[in-house]
């Protein structure tokens, strides 16, 4: 199954991809397929390492900010957490990130009020807000 990145890149280059596969048919044109998809795969992976050295810098950028911004010895903890699962309910947070409570309820207003968090959904009665690090998610997809 090929990823969704290089059929974004086939369907930008669909007319090629098209005439490189009628001359695999017609022609038996291997090379030219080869090439072509060769070329796919290395414009894919150049993507991949921007995108990749984005993320890290944005979690560097973010270290040492996260610890002034929320005053705790756990807002690494926090950010480690949050770059791990970028959409989550505050629910999640405050049980599985291995901070206290208190603790815990209170980065996560810090980090909404500072908007590193947009809010996709408030809280609701018994449902928790749900949560999104979209700085993050668009490093991820490349449209930072």
């Amino acid at each position: 199954m090929l990823s969704g990145r290089i059929s974004r890149y086939l369907d930008r280059h669909r007319d090629e991809y098209y005439d490189r596969l009628l001359a695999v048919s017609r022609d038996d044109d291997w090379t030219g397929w080869s090439d072509f998809f060769l070329t796919a795969i290395a414009e894919q992976a150049n993507d991949n390492l921007s995108r990749a050295r984005s993320i890290l810098a944005l979690y560097d950028e973010l270290k040492e900010w996260v610890v002034d911004e929320t005053r705790s010895q756990y807002g690494v903890r926090a950010l480690d957490w949050i770059f791990g699962k970028p959409v989550f309910r505050s629910s999640d947070f405050v049980k599985n990130s291995g901070i206290p409570m208190p603790t815990a309820s209170r980065i996560l207003r810090v980090l909404r009020d500072s908007d590193m968090l947009a809010v996709v959904s408030e809280a609701r009665g018994r449902r928790p807000a749900l949560l999104a690090f979209t700085k993050l998610l668009q490093a991820a997809e490349g449209s930072e």
